[in-house]
């Protein structure tokens, strides 16, 4: 393979300056903001030599001209291409790649680590995983990025989805029904996703003055775990079931009908979002759910970096913006069974648990 083609080579091809090379590809109606006007045969003999020889721009030397070469960078904290997640993350990549080709940006995605990313004029980053040490010295060197997700922490820029309103608005519809027994199935964190679907459950079932009770459930633990939850759910009364992680919808009412309970006329399961896990069985009924804007939050990222990158580093809060989730009817939420019967307010969901 051949040395790379340089300016240099173009200039000398074409008989012009090196300055007059770069002119022409910083500007492509022939006049630019340096306010030098080239002539169109030049011009054109130029753009001739640059496509006969296949030259491309030396973005890193251009971003050290202008301080910007209109290149976004995407990170992930957790393999997505392709992984037992890319269905879960594809609709982010769609709407980063769209915004992205809209405001004439190219995108460079970062696999080796963080370190690397100053490569780009910014970076939006993804992933459940990303640790707040992380965070805190990306802020700390005025990187521009942005984050797909809500994260703990005033000083981080982010676009997420508002997890704890939809689940207080399914809380909300399953009391409307009549439901007092209600139960979280579910880790309920770390990761604040999972945290923020806790908290809005607690508190809209404290609001609402409703047993509330949380079935926790590692990542880690098998089916199994499910199986052994559900006794224990149903023997004390528990008529509607919030789902965590939708790829376990499935299961779920399987286990169900196994111990003879119709859904939803015995029990009520609303699933907390849309599936994470690629290939993730489907449910036999169309769930109760929400569903996270998850193109518009990679769109939204892509507009908040520019911004950053246009403005710089700027002291004080991080702009942070959360999402509306859209909620689907399904079919597996329904009427309480005996619903004029149940009139218990207590919780056991504690304090800890709520924050």
């Amino acid at each position: 393979m051949g040395r790379r083609v340089t300016q240099r080579d173009v200039a000398r091809m074409t008989g012009v300056s090196q300055a007059t090379v770069s002119l022409v590809l910083n500007d492509s109606d022939g006049s630019n903001s340096k306010g030098v006007r080239i002539a169109q045969d030049t011009r054109q003999r130029v753009l001739d030599a640059i496509r006969a020889t296949g030259y491309v721009a030396d973005v890193v030397g251009r971003r050290l001209a202008d301080r910007s070469n209109r290149i976004l960078g995407v990170f992930t904290y957790e393999p997505v291409f392709p992984s037992a997640t890319a269905d879960f993350y594809h609709p982010f990549l769609v709407g980063i790649e769209q915004r992205a080709e809209q405001l004439g940006c190219d995108l460079l995605l970062f696999t080796s680590g963080p370190h690397r990313m100053r490569l780009a004029d910014g970076c939006i980053v993804l992933g459940r995983s990303i640790g707040r040490d992380e965070l805190a010295r990306l802020v700390a060197e005025h990187h521009p990025f942005v984050s797909v997700g809500r994260r703990d922490s005033p000083d981080v820029p982010y676009v997420g989805a508002d997890y704890g309103a939809a689940t207080a608005a399914l809380v909300g519809a399953a009391v409307g029904l009549g439901h007092r027994r209600l139960a979280y199935v579910g880790t309920g964190g770390p990761a604040e996703s999972h945290l923020d679907r806790l908290r809005g459950f607690a508190d809209a079932c404290l609001a609402a003055g409703v047993y509330a009770t949380h079935a926790q459930r590692q990542h880690t633990q098998s089916q199994k775990a499910l199986a052994d939850a559900v006794p224990r759910l149903l023997a004390d009364g528990v008529t509607a079931l919030f789902l965590e992680e939708p790829a376990d919808a499935a299961e779920l009412i399987a286990i169900l009908r196994g111990h003879g309970r119709d859904v939803p006329g015995d029990v009520s399961v609303v699933v907390l979002g849309e599936p994470t896990r690629a290939g993730a069985t489907p449910p036999p009924l169309d769930v109760t759910r929400f569903r996270t804007p998850r193109r518009e939050m990679g769109w939204q990222a892509v507009d908040h970096l520019t911004e950053i990158v246009g403005g710089g580093f700027e002291p004080g809060p991080a702009r942070q913006t959360l999402l509306a989730c859209e909620l689907v009817a399904g079919e597996t939420l329904g009427t309480a069974p005996n619903s004029t019967s149940l009139n218990s307010s207590s919780s056991n969901i504690t304090s800890k648990e709520r924050t």
